[in-house]
């Protein structure tokens, strides 16, 4: 088949997206497919585009990217851009999806992960792999998110949200239930999270998660172990248990290489294995997600099982989850590329 693989963007999550995509393209390209990599926002900059040449050459934007420390610099993307144009396409975007048989979604955050460009590709007629536009953006809104999970039975910590106008009108100085956890609505790679013990931090935290945006949640702290549980094709995959070896589970633990003890299969006994699971696939079809995804839990000490939120386009990083999951069933890197590409074409059909 011919491939794009869309990564980059302009999220928070830019450097995770770009070396998720590469990998994703190396993989699909031993599986014998005809992959071009492509930045979704910088596009193809070139005035003459042979869409069929750059499949043959498998074109690719990047080499060896790797995920820093610190969250990229969006400005200095945007300025790099030729056209200077504040479309989220960039050059040939368009025109060289067209001509794929599906593109792979490599993107994470923002327009790349909620719902915007799913929506287009569908009046555009473009296939692409994950969840369908409503389903993603209903997935990318933390606030969203836990209002569906409480209808439908999932097991969720208590949260309220806050708005931007919250600053001025008094309800953050009223608010008294610590410790807490205070994070964006629509952030990914716990960009801009906080745990907050005491009143006394609340504001600061508050302010730092109002820096990304205007939404913002905040939960009940339930003390536990963390765990994620990727969903493929409807159906859950072996279960990870992730151990920060400081702090919890933050942009720098998730991407940085010995910050991280991950055991996957997780050491649960069968009952709960199975209850999270279940969880997972209940949290993934309350949702309506498509293809893929992953869903995040705690397990308090009590062996109650919270779910935190899903991702309807995990990381695919040496690193991440998903594919961790994926060799614990058996399957390598690879093939879950490819049946990843498989289980998106159903909708199609």
């Amino acid at each position: 088949m011919n491939i794009v693989v869309l990564a980059g963007g302009l999220s928070t999550e830019r450097d995770v997206s770009i070396t998720s995509g590469g990998m994703v393209a190396k993989a699909l390209r031993k599986r014998g497919h005809s992959v071009v990599l492509l930045d979704v926002f910088m596009g193809y900059e070139q005035d003459e585009c042979d869409v069929k040449k750059l499949f043959e050459e498998g074109y690719d934007f990047t080499k060896d990217t790797a995920v820093g420390e610190i969250i990229p610099d969006l400005d200095k993307v945007r300025s790099a851009r030729r056209d200077s144009s504040a479309r989220f396409f960039g050059e040939h975007v368009e025109e060289i999806c067209r001509c794929a048989d599906i593109c792979f979604l490599a993107l994470h955050g923002g327009d790349g992960e909620n719902g915007r460009l799913q929506a287009a590709f569908d009046l555009l007629g473009i296939k692409y792999t994950g969840s369908g536009y409503l389903a993603s953006a209903a997935a990318m809104d933390k606030g969203i998110t836990k209002s569906i999970f409480l209808d439908h039975g999932v097991n969720t910590p208590a949260g309220r949200l806050f708005k931007l106008k919250s600053k001025e009108d008094g309800s953050i100085d009223a608010y008294d239930v610590f410790p807490c956890v205070v994070k964006p609505c629509s952030g990914g790679s716990s960009v801009g999270v906080s745990i907050v013990e005491s009143k006394a931090d609340f504001r600061k935290a508050m302010d730092e998660a109002f820096r990304f945006e205007s939404n913002v949640l905040v939960e009940e702290y339930v003390k536990g172990r963390e765990f994620s549980v990727g969903v493929l094709d409807g159906k859950a995959l072996p279960i990870i248990e992730i151990i920060p070896k400081s702090g919890f589970y933050d942009y720098v633990n998730k991407y940085q290489s010995g910050r991280t003890e991950e055991i996957c299969p997780a050491k649960l006994d069968e009952e709960t294995t199975l209850r999270m699971q279940r969880e997972a696939e209940k949290a993934y079809e309350a949702l309506g997600l498509e293809g893929y995804g992953r869903v995040d839990f705690l397990l308090d000490k009590d062996g109650g099982i919270y779910a935190l939120e899903a991702n309807t386009l995990p990381g695919m990083t040496k690193m991440s989850l998903i594919p961790q999951e994926a060799a614990a069933a058996g399957v390598s890197y690879e093939e879950l590329c490819d049946k990843i590409v498989e289980v998106s074409l159903k909708k199609y059909e």
